[in-house]
């Protein structure tokens, strides 16, 4: 089956579910959009990485690359595989220079590892065909309004917070925690902090 390239087009907060955001995939050289909803903290992995950020310390798709990189392992792609009752499906293909190996992944942490490891993210005419939005279809106005609003500029971590309730803070404050990522925490809690 021919592969089709992907590119990143846009990560927003999802107007449809509350904590999570809209990660915008876009055919390269074709009119087909790929929208994923994603989890708060996988998206944050995804921005961090795209902007460029340095955590104090590794977060979980940082420790994935040092440990393949100390292994000798290296990702050459990431592919969405599959979309079964609306859940896409990824894989990681990895290599020691004898083996490929492919690792099932949700697609958010596929992708967020694949941008550590700057290598090209695939799909499939089926996931196109499926979950696709055409730019030049007809009859979707509605459909294109929803992905052309979740297709805005990325957003700094501090603003993300700003567009969530309280209490999806309070989850994020006690999974930072429970994480012993203390920075991330202490931005949360300055945000909680700021509304009352």
């Amino acid at each position: 089956m021919e592969k089709i390239k992907l590119e990143i087009l846009g990560l927003s907060p999802s107007s449809s579910q509350t904590g999570s955001f809209a990660l915008v995939l876009g055919e390269e050289y074709g009119p087909r959009r790929l929208p994923i909803i994603i989890g708060m903290f996988e998206a944050q992995a995804i921005a961090i990485e795209i902007e460029k950020i340095e955590p104090n310390r590794p977060m979980t798709h940082d420790l994935f690359k040092s440990f393949a990189r100390t292994f000798h392992y290296s990702v050459s792609e990431i592919s969405i595989t599959d979309i079964k009752e609306g859940v896409f499906f990824a894989k990681i293909h990895c290599s020691d220079g004898i083996k490929d190996t492919f690792v099932d992944a949700r697609p958010s942490d596929a992708i967020a590892i694949g941008l550590r490891f700057n290598v090209p993210i695939y799909t499939y005419e089926n996931v196109l065909s499926e979950a696709g939005i055409s730019i030049n279809e007809t009859g979707k106005e509605d459909l294109l309004e929803d992905l052309e609003e979740e297709v805005k500029p990325q957003k700094t971590f501090g603003e993300l917070l700003k567009e969530n309730p309280v209490e999806v803070l309070n989850n994020m404050l006690k999974e930072a925690l429970e994480n012993e990522e203390y920075e991330k925490a202490a931005k949360i809690r300055d945000e909680i902090d700021r509304r009352n």
